[in-house]
């Protein structure tokens, strides 16, 4: 069976491997489903795992299986594997640690000090032919939606951030948010300008290219509105054409964190989501930041991963995206390249910064 892997923590480690076909028995209690892979998605994670910046292992292994990003098809059951032949889907990517939110099903929110991510920290990912996984963490995806549904995943942590932002607004006892600014226009930045438009909000999205870009039309396609922080002092802007109720920040931009905090609405929420790997000292007024939260009550709330259902919600938010006539094939215009097959040197290529892409997908396996 062939697969994508690499050294974690060798720059330029990524080879093809030959793997011995899983088998069903790996998993107790009959609950193991075969799944034959149709594709899996490339993100920022897969480049700096490429560029040997953190990774690990599985147990007993000197390699770890590339692929977080998942969309297959169920071909062998379990015993006691409650799906069907044939369902299309999507797998989760945490797996149980020793944590007490881990117990409760809750890796999402484990706090162990080294998570088990499949494809990024001891867990072998997607970018393989088969996978045999417990059925618990299968979400089923309706056939309508194969051509998108590679999206969920990256979807799943944005609207796993956006609940929990909802859940501590709860506080408030009355929480309508408005306005909405989403910091970064790639991958993560066009699905939460997606989302938030979904809701029904006025969304700004700020990047540092200059318009016009095609990252910049699909945003506004959706209604919302672009900015060049190149040109735009996000404070500034704040204080001219209004606050926001919501802010996501999805750039991995540590200097954009702060002003984006700054442009906050009185009982505002950010939501942080995106990681910014290594180490930057970046001045921070923290007086004036400590006054803004606790005079405005306003609040900060970090989010990573996402659980079962926050993948069940992202697959129905790219059916309503599909269905509904303003956003039917928008989501088809993120998947901008592919890679056929098990394309070892174009992978390594691709991550290590080629290309203008938004979402590239490695094309395992036959879809429908």
């Amino acid at each position: 069976m062939k697969a994508i892997a690499i050294r974690p923590g060798t720059p330029d480690s990524i080879h093809l491997r030959d793997l011995p076909r899983p088998s069903l028995d790996e998993i107790p209690g009959g609950r193991g489903v075969r799944v034959s892979m149709i594709r899996a998605g490339l993100c920022g994670t897969d480049a700096d795992l490429a560029a040997g910046e953190y990774g690990v292992v599985p147990p007993g292994e000197d390699f770890l299986v590339l692929g977080h990003e998942s969309l297959g098809r169920v071909t062998e059951v379990g015993p006691a594997a409650d799906v069907p032949l044939g369902q299309l889907v999507v797998v989760t990517i945490r797996r149980p640690g020793s944590s007490a939110y881990d117990r409760i099903g809750r890796p999402d929110l484990s706090t162990d000090p080294v998570f088990i991510e499949t494809g990024i920290s001891q867990a072998h990912g997607f970018m393989r032919e088969e996978i045999v996984v417990d059925a618990a963490y299968l979400v089923p995806v309706p056939d309508p939606l194969e051509d998108v549904a590679i999206l969920t995943e990256p979807l799943s942590c944005i609207t796993k951030s956006l609940r929990q932002a909802d859940q501590v607004q709860g506080r408030l006892d009355l929480w309508e948010p408005k306005r909405a600014l989403v910091t970064g226009a790639g991958t993560i930045g066009l699905l939460a300008t997606l989302a938030l438009r979904l809701r029904g909000l006025d969304v700004t999205t700020v990047a540092r290219s200059q318009a016009p870009t095609r990252n910049s039309q699909l945003i506004e396609r959706l209604g919302a509105r672009y900015v060049s922080t190149t040109q735009n002092d996000l404070p500034a802007l704040a204080d001219r054409d209004g606050r926001f109720d919501i802010v996501f920040e999805g750039s991995g931009a540590p200097a954009l964190i702060e002003p984006a905090i700054a442009t906050l609405a009185p009982n505002g929420v950010a939501a942080l989501f995106s990681v910014t790997p290594g180490s930057r000292l970046i001045p921070v007024d923290m007086a004036r930041l400590n006054q803004s939260l606790v005079l405005y009550n306003r609040v900060i709330v970090g989010s990573a991963a996402a659980a079962r259902d926050d993948y069940a919600r992202a697959v129905a938010t790219i059916g309503r995206a599909q269905a509904n006539e303003a956003t039917r094939g928008w989501l088809d215009e993120l998947l901008t390249d592919r890679i056929e097959g098990f394309e070892a040197e174009a992978i390594a290529r691709h991550l290590a910064g080629a290309g203008d892409d938004i979402k590239t997908t490695i094309e395992i396996g036959p879809g429908t």
